[in-house]
Parts: C-alpha cells; structure tokens; sequence
C-alpha cells in the first residue's frame, strides 16, 4: 500500500474509483448523532430489548445519567431518522412505549462492530494516548 505522501497527485481520485468497498459520506447528520452521548446507549437499550416495547421511564432508569430532557430529544431524533418507533396509547395516564425498528436493529449490528473494534484496541489507545501526552509535557 502506498503511503499518501509517496504517492502521485492523482493517487486518492484513482483509489476511489477503484474501490468502492468504503468511502466516506458526505455530512448528513447521521455520524454527528451516533457521536452524541445518549443515542448509541439508547439504541442499545431498545435493542437488547427481546423484541419487547419499552416504557419512556423504563429506558430513562437503564441509561445511567440521562436526563428527561436529553432522553425525550434523543429519542425523537431516533424517531425521525427512523431508529425507533413510538406507540402512543390515549389512556388516562397516557401511555407512550419505544421500540426499535429493523433500521435501527442493522444499525446496532453496525455498532457491534465498532464495539468489538474498540474492545480490541482500546488498550493500545489508551497507552499510545499516555505515551502522546507525557511527550507533550
């Protein structure tokens, strides 16, 4: 594999077309959600669900931390890009329950993946991120 700096100015465009397997996509949103710090533990939560609803409370007390607030804009985030799906019951007290769609079902066996990458490297990144600061110093 060339290294960028040794290759020639057409070297990145040439690559692109020859290999369409991974190619970065425009901004769309998508990549700044799954980086915020509630989406990736919510989608979790609903995923390891059994296929069952959850109840707004239900989710609240498994994701350590979150607020109301943060829990009620994460998930409607979710619902618009069509993460999750909301079950409206028009009972007295109304009942709301959550549940993941199969977009979001493929989406989390997207996450396992970066999770099995960040098990597998994160103490190599933790150390070169030790060794990064001292030398800063």
């Amino acid at each position: 594999m060339k290294l960028l700096d040794q290759a020639g100015p057409d070297y990145l465009s040439e690559r692109l077309e020859d290999d369409s397997s991974f190619q970065p996509i425009p901004s769309n949103g998508i990549c700044t959600r799954l980086g915020d710090k509630w989406t990736v533990q919510v989608i979790w939560r609903l995923a390891i669900a059994d296929d069952r609803r959850l109840r707004f409370s239900e989710i609240k007390r498994e994701v350590e931390g979150i607020t109301q607030r943060m829990l009620t804009l994460t998930l409607r985030n979710l619902e618009r890009d069509g993460l999750v799906e909301r079950h409206y019951f028009p009972e007295v007290p109304p009942r709301v329950e959550y549940e993941i769609t199969d977009m979001g079902k493929s989406m989390f066996r997207a996450l396992e993946g970066i999770n099995l990458w960040i098990r597998e490297n994160l103490p190599r990144v933790k150390q070169l991120r030790q060794t990064y600061d001292t030398n800063k110093r």
